[in-house]
């Protein structure tokens, strides 16, 4: 058959976002503690944008409620030449966010880092080390911590090694994997440090380099298998009993039995009584699946705090008062003397400048049109933000009023909420993916708020987490000898008007970290 060429035409509809609403999209993303570097990156490269001089920058980590709650003013209001058609967008978010209640302070920040420059090749090296400098110094605020690669290799002097031995160990121990197992069987790591470093070795010298690895601490590391990271703590003679043989026996001979938590047939196989067997499975239930991870958590020294985005309070008659935190967040404000130089040269007939004029207004022209774009996106974040966290706060209002009781808790979708705000379901995401609320009786990530609903025969809505609650109700209850399978859980939760299928019932009780009835049988107690 013979091919020929067609042209056609074809209407398509389609949606472009512009570079203002990529950039709002981005900061709106930001928590707080991410917010204060970008903002403090864009001061660096914008030298149009400065702290401003008055005593509301010191209001700084302000809690909800307190005097100077009035006190924020939005930053965008100043009057400034710009020929950006969203310059007087500023001032109407900041009014409208503004307008829902009296007591907010919903001022936040943000940036780019790239600022003016085309790429990250451009920014000036000073610019580039500060940025560094200030964050080496967030995130050792954060935690102090080594990883459990380098807690290795300290222990590496406690062994007779050579050279060529140090050298191997070192890759063996690149090569694990964050649980502390070696995935790579030795032959072909050989085959990488020859083609990719130079170094020739065999496979057998990495198994005697590997043993010498095996006996390092936790037990477990380097492993090539979980019943091998089993068998190696096992062998430990630091930790032997006289139950370590019978365990030993287990994992050895009887392994898919314990991983499938078959006890009763275990302990059949074994031949032991009761008590016996209760020590035995206390032993191997005791060991360490995973010694890579849990090196890593050791040497966390401190672990990161949650810092709130928004603080909620309800007063004595009920009134819900939400404002955004401010973090470390300064007040920002457009350089006067930028603003002098454009002034200075606005009205000016550009043909009796001299070139240097030309060259300052133009500069100063450009950098005071970027913070006034900026000061801009700061107002769409602010309003965004208090929008939706309004639109929450409206519609689990009944919770928030209760002492956080979650009996109270509404089913809410993320595009419901997106439907009562107008805007996409995306920017919904993007607000309430790591955003956190801080009330007096907890601090709840935004998502908390958002849950599926179910309907009960009498055609009330209820939200997950009411059958949730009651599955763990029937589940800490049951008879730990004759513990019930998902197919009577279902049963009895449509007893109780929850109509929920055996397979959700199935994922919720995961969720509440409650095992299949088999695994919960416990002689005389239930395990959780």
């Amino acid at each position: 058959m013979a091919q020929k060429l067609e042209l056609t035409q074809q209407n398509r509809q389609t949606q472009q976002l512009s570079t203002m609403q990529i950039a709002v999209a981005n900061l709106v993303e930001l928590p707080i503690t991410e917010l204060v570097d970008k903002v403090r990156d864009e001061m660096l490269d914008n030298a149009a944008l400065e702290e401003a001089d008055d005593e509301n920058a010191a209001g700084l980590d302000r809690q909800p409620g307190s005097p100077d709650d009035n006190a924020s003013k939005d930053h965008a209001d100043d009057d400034i030449p710009s020929d950006n058609p969203d310059e007087d967008y500023a001032e109407a978010a900041a009014t409208d966010a503004d307008s829902y209640d009296d007591n907010t302070d919903l001022y936040s920040a943000g940036g780019d880092e790239m600022g003016d420059y085309l790429s990250p090749d451009d920014v000036p090296a000073y610019l580039q080390e500060r940025a560094e400098q200030g964050n080496a110094r967030d995130e050792g605020r954060i935690a102090a911590s080594t990883s459990f690669y380098d807690e290795l290799q300290q222990q590496m002097g406690e062994h007779n090694l050579n050279a060529h031995q140090r050298t191997l160990m070192e890759y063996l121990i690149g090569s694990l994997d964050h649980n502390g197992f070696l995935t790579k069987e030795p032959a072909t790591l050989a085959d990488e440090m020859a083609i990719y470093h130079g170094v020739e070795t065999t496979a057998e010298e990495l198994e005697e380099v590997l043993k010498v690895l095996q006996r390092f601490e936790p037990r477990g590391i380097g492993a090539r298998n979980l019943q091998e990271c089993l068998r190696l703590q096992l062998t430990d003679p630091d930790h032997r009993t006289r139950y370590t043989a019978a365990a030993l026996t287990v994992v050895d001979k009887y392994f898919k039995d314990f991983t499938s938590c078959r006890w009763d047939s275990l302990q059949a196989k074994l031949k032991l009584g009761d008590d016996d067997f209760a020590h035995v499975r206390h032993e191997l239930t005791h060991l360490n699946p995973m010694p890579g991870r849990a090196l890593s958590e050791s040497n966390e020294v401190e672990a990161p705090t949650i810092v709130p985005d928004f603080f909620l309070r309800v007063t004595d008659t009920d009134d819900i008062h939400i404002s955004l935190n401010r973090g470390d967040l300064p007040e920002l404000r457009i350089s006067p003397a930028f603003k002098e130089s454009v002034e200075q040269y606005a009205g000016k007939d550009r043909r009796l400048l001299s070139r240097a004029q030309k060259d300052a207004y133009t500069y100063a022209r450009k950098k005071v049109e970027a913070a006034q774009t900026f000061l801009t996106l700061l107002a769409r974040r602010k309003h965004t933000l208090s929008t939706v966290m309004k639109a929450i706060a409206d519609v689990q209002r009944d919770f928030f009023i209760n002492n956080d009781d979650e009996a109270y808790l509404r089913p809410l979708t993320l595009r419901e909420i997106a439907e009562r705000v107008d805007m996409d379901i995306s920017t919904i995401s993007r607000v309430s993916n790591s955003k956190y609320v801080q009330t007096v009786y907890g601090t709840y990530p935004l998502r908390f708020f958002f849950s599926s609903q179910f309907t009960t025969g009498e055609g009330e809505e209820l939200s997950q987490r009411k059958v949730m609650a009651a599955l763990g109700d029937l589940l800490a209850q049951e008879d730990p000898t004759h513990p019930l399978p998902d197919e009577e859980l279902a049963a009895k939760l449509k007893e109780n008007g929850f109509n929920v299928a055996r397979r959700t019932v199935a994922k919720y009780r995961d969720l509440l970290g409650y095992p299949t009835a088999r695994l919960r049988k416990i002689k005389g107690r239930s395990i959780r």
